[in-house]
C-alpha cells in the first residue's frame, strides 16, 4: 500500500500538493467553466471536458449551470446595478472575504437559471452525480468548504482586484482591468481587461509580452484533437 503519511513528513509536499491540485482547478474553470461553457469560443472534446467536469465536482463542488449563468449575467451587468459580484457596487472587501455568499445569492434568484445557464450540460451524470452531489445535509456543508476556494480566486480576486487594480489595454465599458500580463496561477483569468474586451475569444493575451498559460493549454489539447477553437483574437 502507497504510504500517504509521508507526504505529511516534509514542509515542501503538501505545499507541493495544494500548488499543483490548485493550478488544476484554476485551468479546470477557465478552460472548462469559462472559455468553453460560458463563452463558446471553444469546444472540447468529451476526453477532455470530463475530467475537468469530475476535478470540479471533488474539488470545489461547482455546478456547471450555475457558474455559467452567474457569470453571464457578470458580463450583461459589469460594474453595474445587477452584476452579482462588483467591487463597485458591494465594495472591494465585501467581494474578496464573502464571494460565495454573492455566488449563491445571484444564483438563487428567480429565472436567473433558465434565462442565463442555457446549453450547459444536462446529462445523466450531470443530474444524478455532479447536480445533487451528497444530499440535503451534507451537500451545504461540504459545499462551505469546498466553495471558499473558487469564490476566493474567481469572484474576489478576479472580479474584485480585476475590476480595482491593475492596467488597462482596452477602455471598455466597465472597470476591468488586468491584475499581470504573465497569467498563469488563475490560468489566463489575471488577464481580465483582456478578456472583457472580447469575452467571445478563448485567447486572453493581447500583447505580445503577455502570457495567458491557458491558451497555452488549449493550443496544446488542439494539436492533439481534444479541443476545437472556433474563434481567437489575432
Amino acid at each position: 500500500m502507497p504510504d500517504f503519511g509521508s507526504w505529511a513528513t516534509a514542509w515542501w509536499k503538501p505545499i507541493l500538493f495544494v500548488i499543483v491540485a490548485g493550478h488544476l482547478t484554476n485551468v479546470s474553470v477557465t478552460l472548462f467553466l469559462h472559455r468553453a461553457q460560458t463563452h463558446r469560443g471553444v469546444k472540447l472534446h468529451y476526453l477532455a471536458a470530463l475530467p475537468m467536469r469530475i476535478w470540479l465536482w471533488l474539488s470545489t463542488a461547482i455546478v456547471t449551470k450555475e457558474w455559467v449563468a452567474c457569470h453571464r449575467k457578470h458580463h450583461a451587468f459589469a460594474d453595474r446595478e445587477g452584476d452579482p459580484h462588483s467591487p463597485l457596487m458591494e465594495g472591494l472587501k465585501n467581494i474578496i472575504l464573502k464571494g460565495a455568499f454573492y455566488y449563491r445569492k445571484a444564483v438563487r434568484q428567480p429565472g436567473v437559471l433558465d434565462k442565463y445557464g442555457k446549453g450547459t450540460p444536462n446529462d445523466w451524470l450531470e443530474r444524478h452525480l455532479l447536480s445533487p452531489l451528497f444530499g440535503f445535509f451534507v451537500g451545504p456543508l461540504v459545499w462551505g468548504v469546498q466553495m471558499i476556494w473558487i469564490p476566493f480566486w474567481a469572484a474576489g480576486i478576479i472580479n474584485g482586484v480585476g475590476h480595482a487594480v491593475g492596467y488597462r489595454n482596452f477602455n471598455v465599458k466597465d472597470e476591468s482591468r488586468n491584475i499581470s500580463p504573465i497569467a498563469i496561477w488563475l490560468g489566463g483569468e489575471e488577464l481580465h481587461n483582456n478578456h472583457h474586451a472580447d469575452p467571445h475569444s478563448p485567447k486572453f493575451k493581447t500583447k505580445w509580452y503577455e502570457l495567458d498559460i491557458g491558451w497555452v493549454y488549449l493550443r496544446l489539447l488542439s494539436i492533439f484533437g481534444l479541443a476545437e477553437i472556433s474563434y481567437s483574437r489575432r
